[in-house]
């Protein structure tokens, strides 16, 4: 698992790049939150909403992240004010708690903007039973909020900012695409289910912490589309946080809650955070989990007794997210993996076309942005059939058809990196042979997954030059293998899920 966090690909060092940008973004945010004389709830609040902004809006532009990023107070404001009128209501809080929950989900069919406002209106509400937020509370809450958006933002789109220009992988839509056939309408009615599962058992462990498992069921469903992801990412969930209170033993505890080695270890959990997002659960929770205890040390509440609490609310919610996914509406492993396996295999096409226009002396091909959208979607993927390939797995022919597609798709993302790499070479030209192989791709392509209505075919290549280039050996070796490995993907793509895979 180790080193599936420090080995894992990383095109264009875009985990290491944002997850020290969050550091100074969110070590901005509390800093200035801290400098105004706000108190440490209000900075806490200040920090959790930078590292939101940094870590959910997700848009393909600039400018569309800034327009996300301007529009979090008008979701997180109003339910902040709903959630500290309700402080004493009990009855009322937790039905509002349970609606925010189930909006904040539905609204993630709206895409990446969506989805941001959403999980930024459930975190605010979540944030103010952490907080004990009373009506009294919000002038310097919303200022602290502001000014920690604001100080993320400078940071974001001033100080350090790339422009991703990789929309996240969206959502398969179910055949039909209305009412039930969406998957985000399901997800809704799944979290609200196990929302209430979790708050109802998570009051009888805990008159105060109870939040604890309504956030966990709520985040358990975050970034999953069928019921194996979600029944993985449960397991992840509380094997993460098993973890991390582990650490928290040993590192949160023993400090007391003492300042400054607690804000450097919080902003190495920031980067953590960031950084192991992409690739692993289990290790993201680890960093959550400590971060969490070390803020509650800064409050002075941490005690071993409240970390076995958590441990406890996290598997109730966890719990809640399991019964949820198999009694409600479930979305099956094999229709979403099929439709994220299509859209890896699409963006293959896509590498491939760009980096080959970028060998012909194309000078607007790219195939960076490409290669980095391959890799989110083959985490998709992989995502997708982690309940196939756990080694608890019964199903032994669908986990070997899994393991299969796993490497395969494997092999053509590294022969992708290859070509891509042979493209960045300036001197590269055009070789008669390319514009033949990658054809040949597109056609291996075809063969797999429809192609779609408008073609993305090799035509972007120029007239073959008369002279040769060493480096179009190298592409042209990659583009066969490309070729062989979409080839073989034939037999596991069309086998039946539960008939035996036939050997290679």
């Amino acid at each position: 698992m180790l080193k599936t966090v420090f080995v894992a690909p990383d095109p264009g060092r875009l985990r290491l790049r944002n997850a020290a940008r969050a550091v100074l973004g969110v070590g901005l945010a509390v800093v200035l939150c801290g400098l105004t004389g706000h108190p440490l709830t209000a900075v806490i609040s200040g920090g959790l909403a930078a590292l939101l902004a940094l870590f959910t809006v997700t848009d393909a532009t600039v400018r569309a992240q800034a327009v996300s990023t301007a529009l979090l107070p008008v979701a997180g404001f109003p339910v902040l004010a709903l959630a500290a009128v309700l402080q004493d209501q009990p009855l009322a809080r937790d039905l509002a708690f349970l609606a925010v929950a189930g909006v904040g989900v539905l609204a993630r069919r709206w895409g990446p903007r969506g989805h941001t406002l959403g999980v930024f209106a459930f975190m605010t509400f979540f944030a103010a039973q952490f907080l004990r937020t009373v009506p009294a509370d919000l002038p310097g809450l919303y200022s602290a909020v502001a000014l920690a958006l604001l100080a993320s933002s400078a940071v974001r789109f001033g100080l350090w900012c790339h422009e991703r220009r990789v929309p996240p992988p969206a959502v398969p839509v179910l055949p039909g695409g209305r009412g039930l056939a969406r998957t985000t309408t399901r997800q809704a009615i799944q979290v609200t289910a196990a929302g209430a599962f979790a708050l109802v058992i998570g009051q009888s462990l805990s008159g105060e912490r109870w939040y604890w498992a309504v956030g966990a069921a709520w985040w358990i469903f975050v970034n999953t589309t069928s019921r194996g992801e979600t029944l993985v990412r449960g397991f992840r969930r509380v094997l993460g946080t098993l973890a991390g209170i582990g650490l928290s033993l040993l590192i949160a505890v023993p400090l007391h809650g003492a300042g400054a080695p607690t804000a450097v270890l919080v902003a190495v959990c920031v980067f953590a955070v960031f950084y192991t997002a992409a690739v692993s659960y289990t290790w993201m929770m680890l960093a959550v989990t400590l971060m969490v205890g070390l803020l509650y040390g800064l409050l002075g509440e941490l005690t071993p007794a409240l970390l076995a609490l958590r441990l406890a609310e996290t598997g109730v919610g966890a719990l809640g997210a399991v019964l949820a996914v198999l009694l409600l509406v479930p979305v099956t492993t094999h229709a979403t993996t099929h439709a994220w396996i299509q859209q890896a295999l699409r963006c293959v096409h896509r590498c491939t076309s760009e980096a080959a226009a970028r060998l012909a002396g194309s000078a607007d091909a790219d195939p960076g942005p490409s290669v980095a959208e391959l890799e989110r979607l083959l985490g998709r993927v992989r995502l997708s059939l982690a309940p196939l390939v756990h080694p608890l797995s019964p199903l032994r022919a669908r986990k070997a058809r899994a393991r299969r597609v796993l490497a395969l798709l494997d092999d053509c993302a590294r022969e992708v990196r290859g070509l891509t790499a042979v493209a960045a070479d300036p001197d590269a030209s055009h070789d008669a042979r390319l514009a033949a192989a990658c054809r040949r791709v597109e056609a291996a392509v075809h063969a797999l997954v429809p192609p779609p209505e408008t073609g993305e075919g090799a035509d972007t290549l120029s007239a073959p030059a008369a002279r040769q280039h060493p480096g179009a050996e190298a592409a042209i070796a990659h583009l066969h293998a490309l070729e062989r490995a979409l080839a073989d993907l034939a037999a596991p793509l069309r086998t039946p899920p539960h008939a035996p895979l036939q050997p290679a």
